[in-house]
């Protein structure tokens, strides 16, 4: 005969109860003001992409300072740059005070996008 545990008598006692919710209406309004001018000064993270490869791990392992690793894309190739996993332009890596920049090129629409703007 099995014992039931402290556990299994409260889940026993528990009581569901119903509840009714009432149907939200649009009024029009997007909160303070109407406007986003809050989520302007916001940062975001943009991530550039120049090529990328894949390698046995074997070979990963391996590496070490002076490795090279030849990626996909020539030189004259355009590099990607991603807000989340969303590709929204292109440009050049330039340099700008002794640190790397892009130099935007095109910024992509939403059609770029769908045709393979995502990784």
């Amino acid at each position: 005969m099995a014992e039931t545990t402290e556990a299994e008598q409260a889940d026993s006692k528990t009581e569901a109860q119903s509840v009714e919710f009432s149907e939200a209406t649009a009024t029009g309004d997007a909160g303070a003001g109407g406007s986003i001018d809050l989520l302007l000064d916001v940062n975001i993270a943009v991530t550039v992409a120049i090529g990328q490869t894949e390698i046995p791990v074997r070979r990963l392992l391996q590496l070490g300072p002076g490795s090279v690793l030849e990626l996909d894309k020539s030189i004259d190739e355009p590099a990607d740059l991603y807000l989340r996993d969303t590709r929204f332009a292109t440009g050049s890596v330039v340099v700008v005070d002794g640190r790397f920049a892009v130099k935007i090129k095109q910024i992509l629409g939403l059609g770029d996008v769908a045709a393979g703007g995502q990784t």
